[in-house]
């Protein structure tokens, strides 16, 4: 098989060298494009763009320390529901809200026609867990072989699979620690694993040939994102010994790829109760080196289904405040079922206010600004400008012309929710002009 001549944007940066990749995304973030370079040279920002990708409608997009905090959102088909027109429709509406990254999770039908759908019309990264296809191709997952999962790996690279959750971290020996917990092992690739190695009585496959998938991804330029597969799945089980074994050898996994110039993303927790997220990406970053921390959630409380992108949302600010530089969204029907299309729509918004609030509390230049520029808008009555700058112009405009009479609309210093009479911002603007004339009568008597 033969594979691209590629060199990685991570032995690039290495060599001193400023890509046109490098160069887009620093102004895209508004960094000079020395330091974009440096990050990527160092490993804590990683531009996932396969070099067949890049030849389609990919536009390069950095995730890391120096960037603004990203979001993903997953989508994909399963064996009972979903087409190929509607993953698209899903990946187009969730560009259109501002995810920055997208899964393909798909574990239905036509799936590699689907993921090539999706690749063709995306210009945002595309990211796949390569082990979900390769378990539909055998009778039971304990026949794979860790040659088929590296044929399967190969084989999306060469599709244009961005970024590809690898999960190598989980071993023969940690398997006991899961003992005692409440939701055992939650993640669908860590779990497929866990049963081979049962199975087997041998060691993780993904682990033990790890030199030949970082061979292939080298050769395209996939980042890998290391998965967590013992992350915690209930509060119960945040933070034990379990998660923080597989988070040591993901540390050591970081290393091996840096060596190799493969950009790395590690993934993290789960459901983490809030006093316990800043410790956690603290260790992340500790124990791999800096490398960007990509979360799922964290869910903060476990008993809110049908509500989880609201759960998660909330501690996907907070992680994203004290340093996650990714946030896999989470939507209403977590834990329920396959998201359509409006519960994309609902968990990209949800991950969009928490990314913009992390930004806004870790200080990043300008983050702020339009949240200035919408509230002298909100001040001044002015709904267009209030509904431009909103995070989901269609839904405010709605709300807001359901509630108010049409023919108020242009003019009205109120909404339905005060009305004319108790608008605490219409009396401030009286008060201010009071104030204004009398610090002129003043300045008129003092002369």
């Amino acid at each position: 098989m033969v594979r691209p001549a590629c060199v990685t944007q991570m032995y690039r940066a290495r060599q001193g060298e400023i890509t046109s990749q490098m160069r887009f995304v620093a102004e895209r973030e508004k960094l000079v494009p020395e330091v974009v370079r440096d990050e990527v040279a160092r490993g804590r920002l990683v531009i996932p763009a396969n070099v067949h990708h890049l030849s389609g409608r990919l536009e390069p997009m950095a995730i890391g320390a120096v960037s603004r905090v990203k979001i993903n959102a997953n989508i994909g088909n399963s064996a009972v529901t979903s087409s190929i027109p509607e993953e698209v429709g899903k990946l187009e509406l969730a560009v259109r809200y501002g995810a920055d990254t997208v899964m393909d999770l798909s574990t239905g039908a036509d799936i590699d026609a689907t993921r090539e759908a999706i690749i063709a019309a995306s210009t945002v990264p595309i990211g796949t867990v390569p082990i979900y296809q390769a378990v539909l191709d055998v009778k039971d997952v304990s026949d794979l072989t860790a040659q088929q999962l590296l044929d399967g790996i190969e084989h999306q690279a060469r599709q244009g699979v961005d970024y590809m959750t690898i999960h190598a971290g989980i071993l023969f020996e940690h398997l006991p620690l899961v003992y005692g917990r409440v939701t055992g092992i939650v993640s669908r690739g860590g779990s497929l694993l866990a049963e081979w190695m049962m199975v087997h009585r041998k060691q993780n496959p993904l682990f033990e040939r790890y030199e030949d998938i970082l061979e292939i991804l080298r050769a395209y330029d996939v980042t890998i994102s290391l998965g967590d597969s013992l992350r915690p799945g209930s509060l119960h089980d945040a933070s034990d010994k379990a998660q923080f074994a597989e988070l040591e050898t993901l540390g050591a996994l970081t290393l091996r790829a840096w060596e190799r110039d493969v950009q790395v993303m590690v993934e993290g927790p789960g459901h983490i109760p809030m006093h316990q997220i800043e410790m956690n990406v603290r260790k992340q970053k500790q124990i791999c080196h800096e490398a960007p921390f990509y979360t799922l959630g964290p869910l903060v409380t476990d008993i809110a289904p049908g509500y989880d992108h609201i759960t998660s949302a909330i501690g996907a600010a907070m992680i994203g405040w004290y340093g996650a530089d990714m946030l896999c969204y989470v939507t209403p029907k977590e834990h329920l079922g396959l998201p359509n299309a409006e519960d994309v729509r609902q968990g990209v918004i949800a991950y969009k206010i928490a990314a913009h609030a992390a930004d806004v509390a870790r200080g990043r230049a300008g983050a702020r600004d339009r949240d200035d520029q919408l509230s002298r808008a909100r001040y001044a009555f002015d709904w267009n400008e209030q509904f431009r700058l909103s995070l989901d112009p269609e839904r405010a405009r709605e709300y807001h012309d359901e509630t108010l009479p049409a023919e108020y609309f242009k003019s009205a210093e109120f909404c339905a929710m005060c009305g004319p009479k108790f608008c605490s911002m219409h009396h401030s603007r009286r008060i201010e002009e009071g104030i204004e004339k009398m610090a002129k009568a003043a300045a008129v008597a003092a002369d």
